[in-house]
């Protein structure tokens, strides 16, 4: 009777004040009709645990204790004609937490705890909508955690994480629970997930195209199906449980203190399918989360994002995201919904405070990291932007258009991004972002440049006959006398339509004489074609390489000058490793008949045909450059065949070049510049 009581004293309230209950307008994505009806009581009405933890919203907000608190777009209770339900509710995109790519409306317990004491976490909940879009093949997709183990320690792993997944289309989901690994060392870039089914399929199992789906799982559960769990640990081990009306009960069990993924030929065979084709590869401390504080979640963890699969193929989703509006999302069904019925916990009597994980996470999303906190080394450097600014000091400096930090679903890189058109440097037709080494440096002295990088974009737009079309320069050797040639030049270049591009370098020869316009480039390949295999029209193209490198897809390059010899080393995960030698100080392009073939191809046709200083570029003053040139300009092709390459440019427009496409973009997550080193050592 007390319950009827207090509602109709509500309504009475409401009644003669002239307005209206708020009421659940969002409809969950369920095929067997609206299950939502008004609001009638508080979420700490429903489950009266909420002083036990902390709520994380949807746009990021660590609201603190959720007793006596709700929010109509993220977290209140709802009726379905049975039961009262506390609803968690966040979208594909709004503000994150700590440095996580996707939303969460989600609980996170106000204390942690050793693996080896005694805790208990118990759900009922029903998952009423995951995201309507998204990329089929990113593994992540579709899907939402409902329950995790998080440790709040080292990598800030996660021993647990419970997932429900439903393709489009489907009538029912899958729901299985992942095992993230602490990796071993201080590099987490390594880490990855073994996932275990429970009703239907694993994490592993993903789409053959954006939009093709696996066959509908048989055992599956349907949105809107109720389930419970039961996570158990005690003495550094794991107990699961799942049960579900009309499914088998499921248990596990899974040791927190003592790794099985310890030494690499451990791995399972899941995980080399999924994560090591993403660089993804690292092994567990033995004691896996022994040591650490580890504390509960609960909730709402969307993991459909509107991050770009070329990112990160396991965890960015490329779904609709309407530039993080989130009523736009909630309109057409780009979010997820979870409702909890019943949720309790049982901490140890060993638990102690979680804040310093809260201080290290909240609002970290809307903090900014630097691009010099991830790599040190660029105090040894200056910078010229895409916009023509020249930049000193780039310590504690960014800027949004050209040069920031970006994350990629397992660690943090430095962006640089330049468009088809701005403000170039004084003997340059392209724009870029790169760094320019402060110390310069004759061959015969020597130096030392390496770097990993992923190329993310090319222009989309140019002239397939214009050899350096849709390509970007991402290190090179540049000299600060003379003719002001470069000896290196480090390019990825890939065709529009096509999956693969290509890596090569190209050696700038140091023109005799005072005249430097009969100077040209020899390049050679790395992964895929050299500079000189173009297309026959302006939007025909050369087949695709079969050995490129995707956009995306990382790769390492170190460039050691010493004593006069450029040794050249490229890596990259799954192709073979590459090295090259040439010698600075001495020319082997001296005379006319030592012209390649590829050269008398490329640039005689268009007048560059000289030769050399016989001793190359020995005396003269060089420096490392970089990070994102591009190669790709909207001059007139019929000015050189070779360097103007046609593209869109929108009238040096950076806004729209960026919007459609016409732009270069760059990310590095290592840099090391410093004197050269003696390759026999």
């Amino acid at each position: 009777m007390t319950i009827k009581l207090n509602q109709f004293r509500v309504a009475l309230v409401v009644l003669l004040a002239g307005l209206i209950l708020p009421a659940c307008t969002d409809k969950p994505n369920d095929k067997s009709g609206d299950n939502t009806v008004a609001e009638t009581k508080k979420p700490h009405e429903v489950i009266p645990f909420f002083d036990q933890w902390n709520l994380i919203l949807g746009d990021g907000s660590n609201v603190g204790s959720a007793v006596d608190y709700k929010d109509s777009q993220y977290f209140y209770t709802a009726n379905d004609g049975q039961s009262d339900w506390v609803v968690f509710k966040t979208p594909n995109a709004g503000n994150t937490h700590g440095t996580s790519n996707n939303t969460r409306t989600e609980l996170a317990q106000l204390q942690k705890w050793s693996p080896r004491s005694k805790a208990r976490m118990d759900a009922t909940l029903k998952v009423m909508n995951v995201s309507g879009t998204g990329d089929a093949r990113v593994a992540a997709t579709y899907s939402v955690v409902v329950g995790q183990i998080h440790s709040a320690d080292g990598h800030e792993n996660e021993p647990l994480k419970i997932f429900y997944k439903k393709f489009p289309g489907h009538t029912k989901g899958s729901v299985f629970w992942n095992y993230e690994i602490n990796t071993a060392g201080n590099d987490n870039s390594g880490r990855w997930d073994y996932s275990y089914p429970i009703w239907g399929y694993d994490f592993s199992v993903v789409g053959t195209g954006a939009d093709e789906y696996p066959a509908e799982p048989e055992e599956g559960i349907k949105l809107g199906e109720e389930f419970s769990y039961s996570v158990v640990i005690e003495d550094g081990m794991m107990s699961l449980s799942f049960s579900a009306e009309g499914h088998p009960t499921k248990t596990f069990t899974k040791n927190l203190v003592k790794s099985e993924y310890s030494d690499q030929s451990q791995m399972p065979e899941q995980v080399a399918k999924l994560f090591v084709p993403i660089g993804q590869d690292g092994i567990e401390r033995e004691k896996a989360y022994d040591g650490e504080g580890i504390f509960f979640k609960l909730g709402c963890y969307n993991q459909t994002n509107g991050k770009d699969p070329a990112v990160n193929r396991v965890w960015c989703s490329g779904a609709e995201t309407h530039d993080g509006d989130v009523k736009a999302q909630y309109a057409d069904g780009n979010y997820a919904e979870v409702w909890f019925k019943s949720a309790s916990i049982v901490i140890p009597d060993d638990a102690y405070s979680n804040e310093g994980y809260f201080a290290a996470n909240d609002g970290l999303s809307k903090k900014t990291v630097y691009p010099s906190a991830v790599i040190p080394t660029l105090d040894k450097f200056k910078m010229l932007m895409g916009d023509g600014t020249n930049v000193d000091n780039l310590i504690d400096f960014e800027d949004k258009n050209f040069f920031y930090t970006v994350i990629d679903g397992t660690r943090r890189w430095v962006a640089y991004k330049t468009p088809n058109a701005g403000v170039t440097s004084k003997n340059s037709s392209n724009t870029r972002t790169e760094l320019h080494e402060k110390r310069e440096w004759i061959p015969e002295e020597g130096g030392l440049l390496r770097g990993t990088c992923k190329v993310m974009h090319v222009s989309a737009s140019g002239d397939a006959r214009v050899a350096a079309s849709f390509s970007t320069v991402v290190g090179q050797i540049h000299s600060g006398e003379g003719h002001e040639n470069e000896p290196l030049k480090i390019f990825y270049k890939k065709f529009p339509g096509q999956e693969k591009g290509s890596v090569f370098w190209n050696y700038e020869i140091n023109t005799a004489g005072d005249d430097n316009s009969g100077r040209w480039d020899y390049s050679s390949a790395i992964w895929g074609h050299d500079m000189s295999v173009v297309g026959s029209s302006k939007d025909d193209y050369p087949a695709e390489p079969e050995d490129g490198i995707k956009l995306g897809e990382e790769f390492q390059y170190e460039v050691n000058v010493y004593k006069g010899i450029m040794y050249l080393k490229f890596i990259s995960e799954g192709h073979p490793t590459k090295t090259f030698v040439k010698n600075l100080v001495k020319s082997e392009f001296s005379k006319k008949e030592d012209m390649p073939e590829q050269v008398q191809k490329l640039f005689v046709p268009i007048g560059q045909d000289g030769v050399e200083r016989e001793n190359a570029y020995a005396g003269e003053l060089n420096y490392f450059k970089q990070g994102a040139y591009n190669q790709t300009n909207g001059k007139d092709p019929k000015s050189n065949m070779v360097w103007c390459a046609g593209a869109e440019t929108y009238g040096g427009d950076i806004e729209k070049q960026y919007a459609n496409g016409c732009y270069t973009e760059v990310w590095f997550r290592d840099t090391y510049v410093g004197p050269g080193e003696d390759p026999s050592k």
